[in-house]
């Protein structure tokens, strides 16, 4: 291994096309990467990125007979496989990017650690797996060589929690998205947009509550987009009588996400705790107002770009919706400030961090 150049190789068994974050950190990360000097990359992926899926990728694909899909399947892969294909493919060093990293040590490791959930909050952790996750996640962390992270609340975490030292732990803030933000757009009635999976921390049983608080007269209708299949808050939103006022989307493609962006009044993200946050960028890339949670990690990549509230407390969030809503001249300060915080926010840098944490692997 040398300095000069790196030869890659980026676990992407996960990589199904159906979650969220981690891969828009890679679909976003990886082409910018692969074009530093001195890089090559090589994706060692699983049955979902065959053909046309896979283009995205800046680099050789080779593919393991597993599929992301199948969590078991995807563990297993990357604890004794993924580490054993890297080495043979003449890999420099493994770059490990969501979250979870090989068992055993067959060449110097990089693991991008988004955040700490399992260690954490352990009981937002759902179907039983908060035991298992947290000691997959402790052996990635304890046999990574370095680790990558997407946040300075992130790395704060990673040095309280697993004992590995600060200078272990690099930090790469995400980018935003490269859109064209359009200008803002009228919809026949005003509404709210948000979005996530349907995990107890993203909060939304509490944001559906809000919504109950809002007067009838200018409650906003709320569109809730990023769940699969059946959507278990289908049931609070009937219990609280909010069928009208409420439209649960599912999951949607990038094209209608822009024109929701486009056309909402403002973007509410009610979380408890994020490695990040990507939603708040995304959004204000496209030129939509956000409010939020007033949480540390939040604070770090919104700035004050964003209006915020207490994620806790029902009141306060439809408290800071109704305000926003109501005010056209705050919405359109939220907006210019939005774009400047985002325009500051680049892959390029993210891929420059990353790089660094490259070069001082291979300076070992």
């Amino acid at each position: 291994m040398t300095t000069e150049s790196l030869r890659v190789a980026v676990e992407l068994v996960y990589f199904t096309g159906r979650k969220g974050g981690t891969e828009s950190y890679a679909r976003e990360l990886f082409p910018v990467l692969a074009e530093q000097p001195g890089v090559e990359l090589v994706g060692i992926a699983g049955r979902e990125l065959r053909g046309s899926r896979g283009r995205w990728f800046p680099g050789e694909l080779v593919h393991l007979p597993v599929s992301g899909e199948n969590r078991l399947q995807w563990a297993a892969a990357v604890a004794l496989a993924v580490g054993p294909r890297a080495r043979l493919l003449g890999a420099d060093l493994l770059h490990c990017p969501a979250n979870f990293g090989p068992a055993f040590r067959a060449l110097p490791t990089v693991v991008t650690v988004h955040d700490l959930l399992p260690l954490k909050h352990p009981e937002w952790v759902p179907g039983g797996r908060s035991e298992g996750v947290r000691r997959l996640q402790l052996r990635t962390i304890a046999a990574a060589d370095r680790l990558l992270a997407d946040s300075a609340a992130t790395a704060s975490d990673i040095t309280a929690l697993t004992g590995r030292a600060p200078g272990d732990v690099d930090i790469a803030p995400l980018g935003a998205p490269a859109v064209r933000a359009a200008g803002p757009r009228t919809a026949a009635r005003p509404f709210v947009l948000t979005g996530g999976n349907r995990m107890p921390h993203k909060n939304f049983p509490r944001l559906v509550e809000a919504w109950s608080l809002i007067p009838a007269a200018e409650r906003p209708l709320l569109v809730v987009t990023g769940s699969h299949g059946a959507d278990p808050l289908r049931v609070e939103v009937e219990r609280l009588g909010l069928q009208r006022d409420v439209e649960l989307r599912g999951w949607i493609d990038a094209a209608e996400l822009a024109e929701l962006y486009a056309s909402a009044s403002c973007y509410v993200f009610p979380t408890l705790f994020e490695g990040f946050g990507l939603p708040v960028l995304e959004a204000m890339a496209s030129g939509c107002p956000v409010v939020g949670s007033d949480v540390a990690v939040l604070r770090e990549v919104g700035g004050e770009a964003m209006a915020r509230f207490d994620p806790w407390s029902a009141p306060a969030i439809a408290a800071a919706v109704r305000r926003v809503v109501a005010d056209p001249g705050l919405r359109d300060r939220l907006r210019r400030a939005g774009l400047e915080r985002a325009a500051s926010m680049t892959w390029d840098r993210t891929a420059r961090l990353t790089l660094g944490a490259y070069r001082r692997l291979a300076g070992h």
